[in-house]
């Protein structure tokens, strides 16, 4: 069997990988919580800061060692399809000490430490698994400009981003004298983000709490609905996408094949337009259909647009 696939072969991940990072008390964890079916891996206590409505039936992990989410991934999480990081600067502490002991980090240590980063957001993702990390927000000096970046240490930034789909930045923003919250995946002059999933450039977060009762008002399915569904939606278009391009340049390559002379040549390009086109099909079809005539000793007449003998030039 061939290892080369066409675009419809592949097997696309479904899965999302993103992390999500804001001030303190901008509700981060709970949104996280929002992917479908999520495992938190909770390493720094956040999960008494949720909505009792919103974590009571959400697994748990109080981690308290590394060892402790290694053997976590390989039980049976069959009952999980997100795992949410509470938080990255909290992971990174954690791992430091399960690579290092409790030494001083050394510069060695650090290609170990992102190995294990890498490892772990690469472990979830081939068990198809949504990850969702969370991480406070630091500020990086650029010249006169602060830009606000997630609370990750430097040397392990890159390694950790440069695996995600996503890095969205979470504020607060005023619209006619209402503060909401809100989310960019964007990356602007004033915040990091990544956002290879096609998301809009702002989306706002709705109120899910009644700050005057505590008591939740609507679903906690922002993640799943907004981010992860469409996501899947979009690789289903685009996989049907590619497989009717498969199909049309078919019947395409199969029709060209049968042109052997001028007569057959000139009757392609009269019935060009009655393939179901998608994409760049015409446009292939008019190379090939080019390409096949000069292999006949076939040119295009520019004046009569159709093929001829090359003598008759």
């Amino acid at each position: 069997m061939s290892l080369i696939k066409r675009y419809f072969e592949l097997e696309t991940p479904s899965s999302v990988k993103m992390m999500i990072y804001g001030q303190s008390g901008m509700g981060k964890t709970t949104l996280a919580l929002s992917a479908p079916r999520p495992l938190l891996l909770d390493f720094d206590g956040g999960v008494k800061r949720v909505n009792l409505a919103h974590v009571k039936d959400v697994g748990t992990v109080q981690v308290s060692t590394w060892a402790e989410v290694q053997q976590v991934l390989q039980e049976d999480l069959s009952g999980f399809d997100s795992i949410v990081v509470d938080t990255a600067g909290k992971m990174m502490d954690f791992i430091i000490t399960h690579v290092c002991g409790f030494r001083q980090t050394q510069l060695r240590d650090w290609g170990a430490i992102n190995l294990e980063v890498q490892n772990f957001v690469r472990s979830i993702s081939s068990l198809n698994k949504n990850i969702v990390i969370v991480a406070h927000r630091d500020v990086r000096k650029e010249g006169d400009t602060n830009v606000f970046i997630p609370a990750i240490r430097e040397k392990t930034y890159n390694a950790l981003v440069a695996e995600l789909d996503l890095l969205g930045y979470m504020e607060t923003k005023t619209e006619n004298n209402v503060v909401k919250r809100s989310i960019t995946f964007d990356p602007t002059p004033r915040n990091d983000g990544k956002n290879t999933c096609g998301l809009p450039s702002v989306m706002f977060i709705p109120e899910i709490i009644d700050r005057s009762t505590g008591q939740a008002t609507a679903p906690n399915n922002f993640i799943q609905s907004q981010i992860i569904e469409p996501y899947k939606a979009m690789i289903e278009v685009k996989r049907s996408e590619a497989h009717k391009y498969e199909q049309v340049m078919e019947e395409i390559r199969d029709a060209i094949e049968l042109v052997t002379d001028e007569l057959g040549a000139n009757d392609f390009v009269s019935r060009i337009d009655e393939f179901e086109h998608i994409g760049s099909s015409k446009k292939q079809a008019g190379f090939l259909i080019n390409e096949k005539a000069k292999s006949l000793g076939l040119v295009l007449n520019k004046a009569t647009k159709r093929y001829e003998p090359a003598e008759a030039k």
